[in-house]
C-alpha cells in the first residue's frame, strides 16, 4: 500500500512539473487583418503572431487562438470570457480604456488615405490644364503677343521699301504678318534670315538678345507654377475628404473619424472588400489604418492603388485584455524585454522593411 501511494505521489510530482514546463494554455482572440494576422494553409501567421508567439515564449503559456471577423467582435469576445486577451491590429482609444486595459503600445501606427492610381492618372492632364491656363500665364502670353508687335513693326517699316529685303510683300497687311513670323521665329530661335538694311539689322540684334531674356523669364514662370500645382488626385489629404465617398472598415477608429469630418462613409465588414469597390469605382478612396494599406499598396495592389498624404490621427496599437486581467503585467514586462534585446526591430523589420 506505502509503495502504491509512493508511486502515485512520484507520478503526481513529474505531472506537475510537466505541466509546469509546459505552461498553461491561454486562448487568444484575434483577427485577419494583413500584415499584422494572416491566414496560410491554415496557420496563422504576421507580425502580431509572430510578436505574440515571442511574449508567449516570455511567459511560458502555449496559445490558442480563436479568429473574430472585426475589432469589435474580438473586444466582445473579450467580454463573454471566450478569449483571455485580444491581439491583431487593435487601437487603442480613450473610449475603448473605459471598459478594456491595454497593454504598453505595441505599434505605433495612424491612418492612412489610399486611391486608385488609374484615377491619378486619369487627373493628371485635367491639373496639367489647370495648372498651366491660369489668368497669370494667359496674361503673359498677351504680354509676348504684344511684344513681339512691337519689333514686327519695326522690321516691316524699316525692310518694306528696297526690293530684295527680308520681307516679300511691301502693303501693310500681308507685310507685317511676314514681320511678326519672323520675329516669333526669332524668340524661338527658328529664324533663318536675317534683315537686309543696317537698321533693320541693329533691330533685330537687339530683339535676339531681348528673346534670349523673355524666353528664359517665360520658362521659369511655367515652371514654378507648374511645381506648384499637386499633380495628383482630387483627394491629396484628409482635408479633401468631406462630401467624397470614402469606404472603410466597420467598428473602426477610421469610420468614427470620417462621420465627424463629413465624409459619405461606406463600411464594410473585411478591408479587402473595401480594396475591392475602390478598384470598381464605387468610392473615391479608402481610409484605415496606415500600415495595412502601406502593405497592400506594395504588395498585392502595387500599380494598381496609390496612397496620398501623411499619415494622420496618429494611434498605437496595444493587446487588450478585460479590466484588472493579471495578464496584463506579466505580457507588458515580455513586451519590454522584446523591444530591449532586439527581437522586437526584427519582426518589424521582416514585416515592415526596415528599423522604426
Amino acid at each position: 500500500m506505502r509503495r502504491i501511494i509512493g508511486l502515485w505521489l512520484i507520478s503526481a510530482t513529474v505531472a506537475g512539473a510537466f505541466a509546469q514546463t509546459q505552461g498553461e494554455t491561454v486562448r487568444v482572440a484575434t483577427r485577419l487583418i494583413t500584415p499584422f494576422v494572416i491566414e496560410e494553409k491554415g496557420n496563422l501567421t504576421g507580425f502580431s503572431i509572430e510578436l505574440w508567439s515571442e511574449i508567449a515564449r516570455q511567459i511560458n503559456v502555449k496559445t490558442e487562438y480563436i479568429v473574430k471577423p472585426t475589432v469589435r467582435e474580438l473586444l466582445a469576445g473579450i467580454d463573454a470570457q471566450d478569449a483571455e486577451l485580444g491581439i491583431a491590429a487593435v487601437s487603442i482609444t480613450a473610449e475603448r480604456e473605459l471598459k478594456w486595459d491595454f497593454s504598453q503600445p505595441m505599434f505605433e501606427a495612424g491612418l492612412q488615405i489610399l486611391v486608385s492610381a488609374q484615377a491619378i492618372e486619369s487627373s493628371l492632364l485635367g491639373n496639367l490644364v489647370a495648372g498651366i491656363f491660369t489668368w497669370d500665364f494667359l496674361l503673359m502670353i498677351g504680354l509676348v503677343i504684344a511684344l513681339i508687335a512691337i519689333p514686327a513693326h519695326i522690321i516691316w517699316f524699316l525692310e518694306r521699301r528696297p526690293s530684295g529685303n527680308l520681307l516679300t510683300h511691301r502693303s501693310y497687311i500681308p507685310g507685317i504678318f511676314e514681320a511678326a513670323w519672323w520675329t516669333g521665329a526669332t524668340l524661338g530661335a527658328q529664324a533663318d534670315q536675317m534683315p537686309k538694311s543696317a537698321l533693320a539689322r541693329l533691330a533685330a540684334l537687339i530683339w535676339m538678345f531681348t528673346s534670349i531674356v523673355l524666353i528664359a523669364y517665360f520658362t521659369a514662370s511655367v515652371t514654378s507654377n507648374l511645381t506648384l500645382q499637386q499633380l495628383r488626385g482630387d483627394i491629396k489629404g484628409p482635408e479633401d475628404l468631406p462630401g467624397k465617398k470614402v469606404a472603410s472598415v466597420k467598428g473602426s477608429t477610421s469610420v468614427e473619424y470620417l462621420r465627424q469630418h463629413n465624409a459619405e462613409v461606406i463600411e464594410f465588414d473585411k478591408v479587402e472588400e473595401a480594396y475591392q469597390a475602390l478598384h470598381q469605382g464605387e468610392v473615391n478612396a479608402v481610409v484605415y489604418d496606415a500600415p495595412v494599406l502601406l502593405y497592400y499598396a506594395s504588395h498585392e495592389g502595387k500599380g494598381k492603388v496609390q496612397t496620398v498624404g501623411a499619415i494622420f490621427r496618429k494611434e498605437n496599437y496595444g493587446i487588450a485584455f478585460p479590466a484588472n486581467s493579471p495578464r496584463r503585467k506579466p505580457v507588458n514586462e515580455a513586451l519590454l524585454k522584446l523591444k530591449e534585446n532586439g527581437t522586437y526591430e526584427r519582426l518589424y523589420s521582416k514585416w515592415f522593411g526596415g528599423a522604426r
